[in-house]
């Protein structure tokens, strides 16, 4: 290759790159050795340069300016994150839910909750609704079996047309939560490989290995942007990875945002002390008690957190 050309990486595994160039083709190459100096490692997502090296093999040779960037998975320049809960078989970890909703607000990613298998309780996929909507987020409900299913991801599959298609976007969700199968009902064409749910443990296996993106306009037969397959967001440990500090954990509940600056304490830490603007919309029920009590469990880890303690 004797000209620099530009794309984004769509697939690394063991050091090799697949970059889909601006041109349309699809190239593997590896990182100019420079960047291990410079601790900069390429990651999915990143827009890039490629060209020659000195020895005439193509390398990416400049990693754009990233928006945002995830630890694990490591995916770069994410617009949207579909967070898949389940209503029943599992029951949705609403803390670990939280946790990764903190995560994509800090990091400007823009969340939209799916809530599956909603025939199976929907008791409690309402109820999981309704923390979600006073919490100002957009929610969809999927069936697994039910009458609903097909106009469930026909709705879903128009919002992303709508909202998604020039974005990039991503599908996170504990294992047996559904995020396969509705992800092969969205794309038909991907055809994911879904892991039945192991009765021993309570939970599905993963089943993809390694981050790619998928062009929109493949999958949907329109836009200009992405979909991210990744093997799961799992690695939520506020102790042991540095996502943000606990000055910047009330701004990632955005229902938070009317009332911070309200509260008798220019420090309250919202937790506990009176005149709390937050604590008192929390009695009024304008804010839901799930999502309060996990921004606690978070707060209490992060005021725990030393330097030391954190790990890129």
């Amino acid at each position: 290759m004797t000209e620099k050309q530009t794309g984004i990486i769509v697939k690394g595994v063991g050091g090799l790159y697949d970059v889909l160039l601006a041109s349309g083709e699809r190239i593997s190459c590896r990182a100019k050795g420079s960047f291990r100096h410079e601790a900069l490692k390429p990651c999915v997502g990143d827009s890039v340069s490629v060209g020659s090296d000195d020895q005439g093999n193509t390398v990416i040779s400049e990693i754009g300016e990233r928006k945002n960037s995830l630890i694990r998975p490591p995916i770069s320049n994410i617009d949207t994150l579909f967070v898949v809960l389940p209503s029943k078989d599992p029951i949705a970890d609403l803390l670990t839910a939280d946790k990764l909703i903190a995560i994509a607000e800090y990091n400007r990613i823009e969340p939209i909750i799916i809530v599956t298998k909603c025939d199976l309780d929907p008791e409690n996929a309402d109820r999981i609704r309704k923390i979600y909507e006073k919490s100002s987020f957009k929610v969809f409900l999927s069936s697994l079996f039910g009458g609903n299913r097909a106009s469930d991801c026909e709705n879903l599959k128009e919002f992303i047309k709508e909202n998604a298609s020039d974005k990039v976007s991503a599908f996170a969700g504990a294992s047996g939560a559904g995020k396969s199968t509705l992800m092969n009902a969205i794309f038909p064409s991907l055809a994911i490989e879904t892991g039945e749910i192991s009765k021993k443990i309570g939970r599905g296996r993963h089943t993809t290995r390694h981050v790619e993106l998928f062009p929109m306009k493949e999958l949907l037969g329109s836009g200009n942007g992405f979909f991210a397959d990744t093997p799961g967001f799992t690695m939520l440990d506020f102790m042991r990875f540095d996502f943000f500090d606990k000055e910047a954990l009330p701004g990632t509940f955005r229902e938070f945002e009317d009332y911070l600056g309200s509260c008798r304490y220019t420090k309250c830490t919202h937790t506990k002390e009176d005149g709390c603007a937050i604590l008192g919309a929390l009695k009024e029920k304008k804010i839901a008690r799930s999502r309060h009590e996990s921004y606690l469990q978070i707060y209490s880890v992060l005021k725990e957190k030393h330097e030391w303690d954190k790990k890129q």
